[in-house]
């Protein structure tokens, strides 16, 4: 078992006082069997209370309201939790789907819906093209199948950290041959969902206590993943930037139909056009007894 201790600290200096609105926080790692979370707070400088939630994916959404006025703004998160992921781990898949193509029963397509939809134009069948020259027979093993897309992506893109917001299209990272994670994430899924597979992405925190691994998206703070649905395995996760398998070096806090939707902090202030001063992310993963 692997204990862990994570901080996340997000810090906003403005040039003079202004009124915040409010802030969504996506902080709180989510709780699964291979994950538990022994102790989670969150400390905000100014002082404000909370308001917590869970969105339609079963995320946990904290909201902060502020009154007065400030000129600096800290949200610190500190996460304890217990890891038991094993490093090769052995997947489940159902007799059914260990060959692609398989299809989902009924109910899973449902419940599935838009996480099998793409969302993003191929108006020239260049992702589809790119995508079905992994596949060298018919049927293949599903598992060998995906594990070449995820291998694929790192292959043929650079790695290249990005502070800058937003997420290039698939076709944009295929072009450019270079991409964060947040970026080989959506092309991953993009890919998995060019075969009709259920795929979303994960957004995190990379556990890289003893170094050797990339992907911590620009400030050194969150990283990004993805997750197909595999009946009889479930969500099973591939890391495209660490060409990785399994979620023994991933904690999750948000899984998503779109990388916009897993903003760790979103807000926004009132005040005059360049008020903001400066806007800084640290996070922090060392292991405890």
């Amino acid at each position: 078992m692997l204990s862990l201790e994570l901080i996340h600290t997000t810090t906003y200096r403005y040039r003079r006082p202004v009124l915040l609105g409010p802030h969504r926080l996506m902080l709180r790692p989510r709780e699964v069997h291979e994950t538990r979370l022994v102790s989670f707070e969150v400390r905000m400088n100014p002082e404000t209370p909370l308001i917590w939630t869970r969105d339609v994916s079963d995320n946990a959404i904290a909201t902060a309201n502020f009154k007065e006025k400030t000129d600096y703004l800290e949200i610190e998160s500190r996460s304890i939790l217990q890891m038991t992921v094993t490093p090769w781990p052995v997947f489940a898949i159902s007799a059914a789907a260990c060959s692609f193509p398989f299809l989902y029963s009924d109910d899973e397509w449902i419940d599935l819906g838009t996480l099998t939809a793409q969302h993003y134009p191929d108006p020239n069948g260049w992702l589809s093209e790119w995508v079905n020259g992994f596949i060298l027979s018919c049927p293949t093993d599903t598992l060998s199948l995906l594990k070449d897309i995820s291998f694929g992506i790192s292959q043929r893109t650079a790695y290249r950290a990005r502070e800058s917001e937003g997420t290039q299209t698939p076709l944009e990272t295929l072009e450019k041959q270079q991409g964060s994670c947040r970026d080989f994430a959506v092309l991953f899924v993009a890919a998995a969902r060019c075969l009709g597979l259920g795929a979303r992405i994960v957004s995190g925190y990379l556990v890289n206590t003893h170094g050797g691994l990339i992907g911590s998206d620009g400030s050194g703070s969150t990283h990004a993943w993805a997750e197909v649905f595999l009946p009889g395995a479930g969500w099973v996760a591939f890391d495209p930037t660490n060409r990785s398998i399994g979620s023994s070096n991933l904690i999750a806090v948000a899984v998503v139909r779109e990388m916009s939707q897993a903003v760790p902090v979103a807000g926004q202030f009132i005040g005059e056009k360049g008020a903001l001063l400066e806007m800084s992310v640290a996070v922090s993963t060392s292991e405890t007894e």
